[in-house]
């Protein structure tokens, strides 16, 4: 199955970003569908980038032979292991190769991922049009492979309402087995304490709290300054992961907040940002009388 998000063409040249997709079920029909992309691309001096698992990265690299020295490589199961940060790496790629074409391939919702994380990374693909709308010279081409499942359709084709309706419905319910404690800004240093003596029990090792205890900090900071000066943290675990959900009753505008660094003098949105920097998973939702901060931290 392939799919194509481009736009209309004038005389055979795009008249805006393209974003496509296939579906593979072996590495033979991956390397079948994939190279053509990448040597059209090499063929007209643009710069490309594969962001894919490690087993993808060594059949297209062979497949590609001496062509694959001209293509940078990037393992997606380290660099996007949070979905969010890969808007934040195709930017950068576009920025360095700054008025040169660029041709990117990515399995973003690769085989082993956990639920969450397959939810995240179909947002993650229906915000792509948003975030790359204005870079006409970029090109994505998205792999999935067969047995995980997913029909990319949805998230190519119309995928601006896709991304407007997920990010404002709830994420599921906290569950009856969590610990949970009201805050306020006078709260703050006895939330960081009671979430560290919290993940210590959990075996969360030093380095991932201080982590951990930074993002938080950030996002509860951001509850007070624009949820109504309140919010509520739940944490509990699930499938070896330490969870800590930050919810209050403020409005989220920006669907790509966290995934665009924001001004140093701009308001908002750096606590967001930061705490996908250094949480293994970022789950956010906003809608018009509540915000929910989701807050992963692998426990191995």
């Amino acid at each position: 199955m392939l799919r194509d998000s481009a736009t209309d063409s004038l005389d055979g040249v795009p008249t805006g970003f393209q974003h496509g997709a296939f579906v593979y079920t072996s590495d033979e029909e991956f390397v079948r569908l994939a190279t053509p992309f990448v040597r059209d691309g090499l063929a007209t001096g643009a710069a490309i980038v594969a962001a894919l698992p490690p087993a993808r990265i060594a059949v297209l690299s062979e497949a590609l032979g001496a062509e694959s020295k001209h293509v940078g490589f990037v393992d997606v199961t380290e660099a996007g292991r949070n979905p969010a940060r890969l808007i934040p790496l195709w930017r950068d790629v576009i920025e360095q190769h700054r008025g040169r074409a660029v041709r990117g391939i990515g399995e973003p919702a690769y085989a082993s991922r956990t639920a969450e994380e397959y939810d995240e990374a179909l947002l993650h693909e229906a915000l792509i049009g948003i975030a790359f709308a204005a870079d006409t010279n970029f090109r994505l081409l998205c792999t999935y492979e067969a047995s995980v499942g997913i029909d990319p359709t949805a998230t190519h084709s119309g995928a601006d309402a896709l991304a407007e309706k997920t990010f404002r419905t709830a994420l599921s319910d906290v569950p009856d087995r969590a610990e949970r404690s009201e805050f306020g800004l006078a709260d703050l240093g006895q939330v960081r304490q009671w979430v560290n003596a919290q993940a210590l029990s959990y075996g969360v090792s030093r380095d991932r709290l201080e982590d951990l205890a930074l993002a938080l900090h950030e996002v509860c900071t951001n509850s007070i300054r624009f949820g109504g000066g309140r919010g509520t943290l739940s944490v509990w675990v699930a499938d070896g992961t330490l969870i800590c959900d930050v919810a209050d009753r403020g409005r989220i505008d920006d669907l790509l907040v966290g995934r665009v660094l924001p001004p140093l003098d701009g308001l908002g949105g750096r606590g967001v940002w930061l705490a996908n920097q250094l949480c293994d998973l970022v789950q956010l939702r906003s809608g018009d009388d509540f915000t929910q901060v989701r807050l992963h931290t692998r426990l191995r």
